[in-house]
């Protein structure tokens, strides 16, 4: 049992403490509340800090055997939930003290996946992201800069300057148009149409670098989550890497839900699978019940037949799927696992194995 005093606040909890917190700031932030009710509301407030500060507490002084670096995001959000309040309550006056809890709006974010993930995608892919960026700077600036030189006489009062023109720059650029500033010379409407066209050609760059990098931190994640479940196969823990790399990117992993009939009696099999973790049960005149490392389903791969068994899971089960084009490959590049296979099958329909 831990010895930590304090844990961790759970995410559910964390984020309805957030949750609790940002309702209170909103309640504050209402005309003639009475007294006692804000009274009672910035003793919430107090609580909800100092449930964050013993959170925080844990978070610096247990070690993790976590590396720092990945756990940098949720201590800077630990850090700036407790600091900012403080601080606010240091030197900010008591009406607008309340507003800095609003910081609370990160703490959700602290126990997202997603924006671990987005962090990840964010970090791996910042040289181009900061390139485009770039881009981005160089076109709005450009376009303001012509905008002033075209615009300035005709419209002194909304292009009279670069900072001034700099406002319907961003707007064209990301092709918002509020309209409160429109170009009246022809040229002035040719700069906005090719601003328009850059601002599309930017954001669908910026949206092709993320998508691009979330595919590839998903796969990555995914090969990674695959290789430890084919490694824990018993037929497969001899092969070398080469060959593992190659049967991660044939098998697909899937779990069941116990209960759940994993293929029928009769029916067309194109997959054959491995158990990784849980059981099932295979209905034979004498059922049998298969654990991890076991396999099923070759048979209907190797003959070509329909199933001859249903098979269920009798607890949740963490399969490897191989399908009937993958199987082909894998038994022609390893003869030891198609023998293996082919072993096993023979035995179980009952038959002797040739030497």
């Amino acid at each position: 049992m831990s010895t930590r005093p304090f844990q961790r606040i759970s995410a559910p909890l964390g984020t309805s403490l957030a949750i609790v917190g940002l309702i209170a700031v909103a309640a504050l932030t209402t005309p003639d509340l009475p007294e006692r009710t804000r009274h009672n509301l910035e003793i919430l407030l107090v609580g909800i800090w100092a449930a964050y500060l013993l959170q925080l507490a844990e978070t610096l002084i247990v070690p993790r055997s976590v590396d720092f670096r990945d756990r940098i995001p949720s201590v800077t959000v630990d850090v700036l939930a407790v600091a900012v309040p403080f601080a606010a309550f240091l030197f900010v006056g008591r009406r607008d003290q309340s507003l800095y809890c609003a910081v609370w709006l990160l703490k959700p974010l602290r126990y997202s996946t997603f924006f671990r993930l987005l962090g990840r995608v964010v970090r791996n892919e910042a040289r181009n992201l900061i390139g485009v960026t770039s881009i981005f700077g160089i076109v709005l600036f450009g376009a303001a800069l012509a905008a002033y030189v075209i615009e300035r006489d005709a419209q002194p009062e909304r292009f009279g300057s670069i900072p001034q023109a700099m406002w319907w720059a961003v707007v064209t650029l990301s092709t918002t148009g509020y309209g409160d500033e429109i170009p009246q010379s022809l040229a002035g409407r040719v700069l906005a149409g090719l601003v328009m066209m850059s601002g599309i050609g930017i954001f669908a760059l910026w949206a092709g670098i993320l998508a691009t990098g979330f595919y590839e931190e998903v796969r990555r994640q995914d090969f990674v989550r695959n290789w430890q479940l084919v490694a824990a196969v018993p037929l497969f823990q001899r092969l070398g890497s080469a060959a593992l790399v190659e049967i991660v990117r044939s098998l697909r992993a899937r779990v069941v839900p116990a209960g759940t009939v994993i293929c029928r009696k009769g029916d067309v099999g194109d997959q054959m699978f491995f158990i990784v973790e849980g059981h099932v049960s295979v209905a034979t005149p004498e059922p049998v019940d298969l654990g991890a490392g076991s396999f099923f389903g070759e048979m209907a791969l190797i003959t070509g037949e329909p199933r001859s068994a249903t098979v269920s899971a009798v607890t949740e089960v963490s399969l490897l799927s191989l399908y009937a084009v993958d199987f082909q490959v894998l038994t022609s590049s390893n003869p030891d696992i198609a023998d293996a296979i082919r072993k096993t099958a023979i035995e179980r329909r009952g038959a002797v194995p040739k030497e």
